[in-house]
Formats: C-alpha cells, sequence, structure tokens
C-alpha cells in the first residue's frame, strides 16, 4: 500500500520543515508497532506534522523503504527497525534503543494486529488460538510492559491500543479474534488504572471495518462509502496522542463510521 497524494504532499511539507531542526532534545518521541501499514503510515504523517521524532517497525522491508520515501524525515528523526513483537525479548530491546538515542519516549501506539479468518470456538485449532492471541494481543503486552518505565521517566506519556467493535460486540465465526481483541481492552484498561499516579493514560480505540485495500478484498462485494478511513481514524489516534488529552483516561472510543 502506498500514501494517497494528500499524505504525499503533506510529508513533503513535513521533511521541509524539519530537514534543518535534526534531532531537538525537546520534542516528543513516539513508537509505533506496526507503523507501516495503512493505520500507521497516516498516524505517522500526522504526529512527524506535529513535530514527533518517530520511531517506527515493520516486518515487510518493502514497506519501510516506502515509508522513508514518504516522511522523507532526517536521520536522525525517524527509526525504522525490524521487529517482531511477539517476542517479549526483541521488544525490550527496541524500546531500550528508543530511548537510548531519542532520549525519551512519550507516545507508544501498539498498531501491530490482524484477522486470520473466522471459526467458531468448536472449529477453532490450537494454531489459530495461539495466532489470535499473539498477534493481536501480546504484542500489545509486550510494547506496552517495555515501554511503561519509560513513559513514566518522561513528562508525559500515552498509550493507545487498537482493539475491536467485536470485542464488546462479537459475532460469531471468529470466535478468537473476539476474545483476542477483548483481552486488548482489558489490557489497556488495567494500565490505565496502574499508571494513574502518573502522567501517562492508556485508552483504546475500537475500530469495527476500515477502508483499506485489504478489507476490501476480504468483503469484495460491500458497501464502502460508509467505513472510516485509515486518515480519520488516525485522527483520533493523534489527538490521544497529544497532551491535551491528558482528562482521556481507560477510555473504550468507538471508531465505526457507518460500518
Amino acid at each position: 500500500m502506498v500514501f494517497g497524494a494528500e499524505v504525499s504532499n503533506a510529508a513533503c511539507t513535513i521533511a521541509e520543515k524539519f530537514a534543518a531542526r535534526g534531532n531537538d532534545v525537546s520534542d516528543p518521541v513516539a513508537v509505533l508497532t506496526g507503523g507501516t501499514g495503512g493505520l500507521g503510515r497516516e498516524v505517522a504523517a500526522r504526529l512527524a506534522g506535529r513535530g514527533f521524532r518517530l520511531a517506527m517497525t515493520y516486518l515487510v522491508p518493502a514497506e519501510a523503504n516506502e515509508v522513508e520515501e514518504a516522511l522523507r524525515l532526517p536521520e536522525d528523526r525517524l527509526m525504522l527497525k525490524r521487529v517482531d513483537w511477539t517476542d517479549g525479548e526483541a521488544a525490550n530491546a527496541v524500546i531500550q534503543e528508543v530511548a537510548e538515542s531519542f532520549g525519551q519516549i512519550n507516545v507508544v501506539a501498539c498498531l501491530v494486529g490482524g484477522w486470520s479468518g473466522g471459526r467458531d470456538v468448536e472449529e477453532t485449532d490450537d494454531i489459530r488460538f495461539e495466532r489470535m492471541i499473539d498477534l493481536n494481543l501480546r504484542t500489545s503486552f509486550n510494547a506496552a510492559r517495555a515501554a511503561i518505565p519509560h513513559l513514566r521517566a518522561a513528562e508525559w506519556g500515552r498509550i493507545i491500543m487498537i482493539g475491536s467493535r467485536s470485542a464488546i460486540d462479537p459475532p460469531s465465526g471468529q470466535a478468537m479474534y473476539n476474545v483476542a481483541k477483548a483481552g486488548v481492552i482489558a489490557l489497556a484498561r488495567s494500565i490505565a488504572d496502574e499508571v494513574s499516579d502518573a502522567n501517562v493514560t492508556s485508552n483504546v480505540v475500537l475500530p469495527a471495518l476500515i477502508d483499506t485495500p485489504a478489507f476490501r478484498e476480504v468483503v469484495p462485494f460491500a458497501n464502502y462509502v460508509d467505513w472510516p478511513t485509515p486518515g480519520e481514524i488516525a485522527a483520533v489516534i493523534d489527538f490521544l496522542a497529544s497532551e491535551d488529552s491528558s482528562v482521556i483516561n481507560g477510555a473504550m472510543i468507538p471508531v465505526y463510521g457507518g460500518s
């Protein structure tokens, strides 16, 4: 997937704005897990436009190349790392590297996740069970666990996770996805209580369907008109990733659009 013209033009402006600015240690730092996906790219463009230094992770090298070319940020404002967030040790290592390189971490957006086809409970094998838990819940847990000490140490911190409408209104035929996303909600809200003594918040965004090429392939005959776009959901995440969102903690925020 590539950026649309609007995001690409915005990236050009961002690059020009920060080309001479360099690695200003006063600028906030955001870690975007799965940052090279469709939603991550939109979030990255918005945060970069607000002066964030970015650490973005990926699994597919071609996606990282596309993001680097589109954002056009100086090397000291953008870190791209290949990370498997299901690996707790790898998560700890990359979070530590980001903190040491940039001096702080203010935002962690846990954007890794996915759906691997639907099954009822009686049809769900161990492999699918573990895949959905690993991809959706374990990745968020590993990122948050590694980052919380650094968020506490910063002047302010934000954790944003991606749940799903299906976690609170679970349809049949995708039991383990529903369960995994319900776990993400419980994780985000548990952390919200745990960090309430600091200037750190933890919230979870609940999309339903998102208007991306991948979702259109899954449901090719659906009506996409009212589906929220990655850009629209990124706007919500962008606000949650700001100091102005400090009064929102432990929230489950629906971003269904008309889907």
